[in-house]
């Protein structure tokens, strides 16, 4: 772990020079191809606004990012370890594969030692580190244009009902029942707290969401019921400008969002969205004090269901509002989000 983080302006400049002195204690995700490197890796560099830095294997995971099979960033660090090298060298061959303790145990390894290992090295055990290579592995084959047994195949899945029940509980439906024709698309996003769904048109960004949010599979449905059923697969430049805008609220170089965003909801609730978007960053309102603004002082369960609605998460900042006594309240995306997002804006209040 890097005890003191040092500035992005210093990490891309090591990420240009492969400075090896940042070898296992940094690494670098990239936006414009969802893959994450080692500083050092031979690959042609990416533009800065593309790039966030992270201190782990676990983070870049977690985030969304694949890593590369040119510098093999799970490698290195691990790369000594009996245990450790020969999983991560199976998985890199067969990243959809269903791994289970069974295989573990074939291969002559003793799960509880295999768990304690990948959690020392990478923060996260083998299964999981497997689980979420297959999740990104079939979505991004579906977003790409493949087919849905393509994406069963890919995502390691045997059965098409195990794929169709696996891929529902994310998203609310069935591959099977995305359209070949969409009038909105969806796609994946990277971030640094985690990967998001981006839903968008041609011009505008319907839904933007924590793929982990409890509400998101009833969000996404209402959105298809708008749709028609017209939702399919597939990033346009309005997901590659949502992207772009996110990166650089991440590393804290812009907190302002240009992205044209689609209002789905009552007129109050539009009213106490456009609100939300007036708070600037690393600023706070109460549920109160957002009512009070809106002239209506006794709205305030109200503004708190319209709060708790946004489906447009960081956009749309609901994560801004807390309650009257200064608790966090409750967040779609998680307390511990809200939390980190509200330090991430601090440092925007302090550049003015």
């Amino acid at each position: 772990m890097l005890m003191i983080r040092p500035s992005f302006d210093t990490l891309y400049e090591a990420l240009l020079t492969r400075d090896p002195s940042y070898e296992g204690r940094a690494f670098v995700c990239v936006s414009s191809t969802g893959i994450f490197c080692r500083l050092t890796c031979p690959a042609r560099k990416p533009k800065p606004e593309n790039c966030t830095f992270h201190e782990t294997v676990a983070e870049c995971m977690a985030a969304g990012f694949r890593p590369c099979k040119r510098c093999r960033p799970t490698m290195p660090e691990a790369s000594a370890d009996p245990v450790v090298k020969p999983l991560v060298e199976a998985l890199e061959k067969r990243p959809g594969h269903r791994w289970g303790e069974p295989d573990l145990v074939r291969m002559g390894l003793d799960p509880s030692t295999v768990r304690r290992a990948f959690k020392r090295h990478f923060g996260m055990t083998f299964l999981e580190m497997a689980r979420q290579r297959r999740l990104q592995e079939g979505f991004s084959a579906l977003a790409d244009g493949g087919k849905v047994i393509d994406a069963q195949i890919t995502a390691g899945f045997e059965s098409p009902s195990a794929f169709r029940e696996a891929f529902a509980k994310i998203l609310g439906q069935a591959p099977g029942a995305f359209s070949s024709k969409p009038l909105l698309f969806a796609d994946w996003v990277a971030t640094p707290l985690g990967p998001m769904i981006a839903v968008t048109d041609r011009t505008q960004l319907h839904l933007l969401e924590f793929l982990d949010r409890k509400a998101f599979p009833a969000e996404f449905r209402k959105l298809q019921t708008y749709a028609r059923g017209e939702i399919g697969f597939g990033r346009t430049d309005v997901s590659d400008q949502i992207q772009a805008e996110l990166d650089r609220f991440f590393s804290g170089t812009g907190a302002s969002f240009e992205t044209k965003i689609a209002l789905h909801g009552t007129a109050f609730t539009r009213d106490v969205w456009r609100e939300l978007i007036g708070i600037p960053a690393g600023e706070i309102r109460s549920y109160s004090e957002i009512a009070r603004s809106l002239g209506r002082p006794q709205a305030v369960r109200a503004v708190a269901r319209a709060n708790g609605a946004n489906q447009i998460a960081l956009v749309i900042p609901c994560h801004r509002v807390i309650g009257a006594d200064g608790s966090l309240t409750g967040y779609g995306g998680g307390l511990w989000r809200k939390q980190r997002l509200i330090e991430l804006e601090q440092g925007y209040r302090a550049k003015g």
